[in-house]
């Protein structure tokens, strides 16, 4: 029963995004600049910590 669940919820959000990229491509674009973003802000933080606590945890 739970993996039909997810099957179908995957299935609506492809057919989202789907759907944004095909009625507004300008702002699917947007998106997938916030998201990577995003993805860049964590990686450097997760660097910034690393290196934080190589250094000792100064």
């Amino acid at each position: 029963m739970a993996v039909n669940a997810k099957k179908i919820a995957v299935y609506v959000l492809v057919v989202f995004v789907l759907y944004v990229i095909i009625t507004d491509p300008a702002k699917a674009a947007d998106y997938v600049q916030i998201g990577f973003e995003g993805i860049s802000d964590a990686a450097q933080a997760i660097g910034d910590f690393f290196t934080w606590l190589a250094d000792g945890a100064r």
